[in-house]
């Protein structure tokens, strides 16, 4: 059984594409293509299922067509239409010697000054050149982090954290 802190999510299927069960995928990370997965994690109904790519052919920088191994109509694509894509995270941190956005997601951010986990990484934003970790705090509050090469003094694949030199003063902010 997939479990959820075994995956990290990449994309959502879109609407089903030809007659034949092909889907269209947006995607915010390519590791599928990186790494030459054999099988892209779905989430139906809640349950992670693992869905084997027969093909797929990019159509721009986010959107692939992808035909799944079983999927071969187009009311079996529609079933899929909104669910979210997900990928192993012990096939991506095997595969790779850099981390994307999307795998950190769900990593504690802790501060290099006094061992102290400042909260757990929600999402990356990465709209302007200063990206930010959208972390929530053990107390519920959500808090920016800078994800400045500068700051970051760790990454901890395997305990799944990141050491960060916080400026002084940030977290009094909020």
């Amino acid at each position: 059984m997939i479990r959820q802190e075994d995956v990290f999510p990449i994309g959502r299927i879109g609407k089903p594409h030809g007659i034949k069960g092909e889907v269209l995928f947006h995607f915010d990370d390519d590791i599928f293509d990186r790494l030459d997965a054999d099988y892209l994690v779905i989430e139906v109904d809640g349950i992670l299922v693992p869905f084997f790519i027969e093909e797929y052919r990019f159509r721009s920088d986010t959107t692939a067509q992808v035909k799944f191994c079983g999927i071969d109509s187009q009311e079996q694509a529609r079933e899929l239409t909104h669910c979210n894509v997900f990928f192993e995270r012990s096939k991506a941190e095997a595969g790779e010697d850099e981390l994307s956005w999307s795998q950190i997601i769900g990593f504690t951010i802790v501060d290099s000054h006094d061992g102290h986990h400042v909260g757990t990484i929600q999402a990356v934003d990465d709209s302007t050149v200063n990206i930010l970790f959208e972390t929530v705090t053990p107390d519920g509050k959500e808090v920016l982090i800078p994800a400045s090469d500068e700051l970051i003094e760790a990454v901890d694949m395997h305990a799944h954290t990141i050491t960060i030199a916080l400026p002084e003063g940030l977290l009094n902010v909020f």
